[in-house]
């Protein structure tokens, strides 16, 4: 999740626990800790694949986090031993733990058992979602007005996780309606993701994949009984190939579960987490080798700009989501005209 969730959700936590004893810096204490796992952002791996697979990776695991719980409970106990070792060590394990289990609900890969295992990636939630986050600056606001408000923080803290496991729920039900669709188009056997549109549970997009062609689809909970629109696009299965012994390019078939498009742009042939953002504006596009006269030439990967994204697409996915309209075409974020479709 973003970083004002996670300071909200460290913050909220250390004052449930510590609130009573410390006041208002249990608050920044908890804020602090809460924005401890990302701070691997400024480590540089020496590749922008690498950059990109390795975030959320040991910073984020729980065999990492469960001993410097235990090892900065005992130093916050030494600075500040009337709040008790069991206590500081309640504060710091809830914070540093659920740090990395909010984010692996998110879409993006969290490794929370590294170095075992790959990422987990539950994607029932966006990176930023107001919903989620709001219950707890609420909670958070009223502690500093009146410290320690210990029923505005509870009930931040339970809102926000019974909006968690609505996502779950909210997930499930888009799968149930989007399968069908997909075994009728002759998807039954691909890959297939879930995952909410950006900032809301209202809309969601499906994303199912195979060698030769993705299917997405984009339905929500205002859509009442209108029949699903499917986009598809082209996958370049010999370009897949032609790449897959490649050692970054194994790295990000690992990270993302085989969710990429492989595309040629002059010379340079790229690779494009199709999980993140939307069509014509993912913004994780690698440079992972160069065409040299029909030999493909490994290269250190360089991540691309990210693309520019048209000034109506605000607007349009807000009609969407409010139900205003029936149908976003995800390959030009617009809506199509009357007798058009995507």
């Amino acid at each position: 999740m973003d970083s004002i969730t996670q300071v909200a959700l460290g913050a909220s936590l250390a004052g449930a626990v510590a609130g009573k004893t410390l006041g208002r810096s249990a608050l920044l204490i908890g804020g602090a800790l809460g924005t401890l796992p990302d701070l691997d952002v400024v480590i540089d791996y020496g590749s922008a694949v690498a950059n990109f697979t390795q975030h959320r990776g040991f910073s984020h695991s729980l065999f990492v986090l469960a001993p410097v719980a235990l090892l900065l409970a005992w130093l916050l106990w030494r600075w500040q031993p009337r709040l008790g070792f069991r206590r500081w060590l309640l504060l710091t394990g809830l914070i540093l733990l659920t740090h990395p289990i909010l984010d692996a609900f998110t879409t993006y890969g969290t490794q929370l058992f590294w170095p075992f295992g790959g990422p987990v990636a539950i994607n029932s939630i966006f990176i930023i979602d107001p919903a989620y986050t709001l219950p707890l600056l609420a909670g958070c606001l009223l502690f500093l007005v009146r410290p320690p408000a210990p029923k505005a923080i509870a009930a931040g803290l339970t809102l926000s996780t019974l909006y968690l496991g609505w996502t779950l729920a909210a997930q499930q039900i888009i799968t149930d309606r989007v399968t069908p669709a997909l075994t009728q188009a002759g998807m039954e056997n691909a890959r297939l993701m879930v995952q909410p549109m950006p900032f809301t549970t209202v809309l969601w997009r499906a994303t199912a994949v195979n060698d030769e062609r993705r299917v997405e689809i984009v339905t929500g909970f205002l859509d009442g009984d209108q029949p699903l629109t499917l986009e598809t696009f082209p996958r370049d299965p010999k370009l897949a190939q032609a790449v897959a012994d490649l050692p970054e390019v194994r790295r990000l078939e690992w990270f993302t579960g085989g969710f990429l498009d492989y595309a040629t742009d002059g010379d340079r042939v790229t690779a494009t987490d199709i999980r993140l953002g939307l069509p014509g504006a993912h913004p994780f596009t690698f440079v992972v080798a160069r065409n040299d006269g029909g030999h493909l030439v490994p290269v250190t990967s360089r991540r691309l700009p990210r693309p520019t994204v048209n000034d109506r697409a605000v607007a349009q996915l807000w009609a969407r989501v409010t139900g205003q309209t029936s149908v976003l075409c995800l390959a030009t974020l617009s809506t199509p005209g009357p007798g058009q479709s995507c």
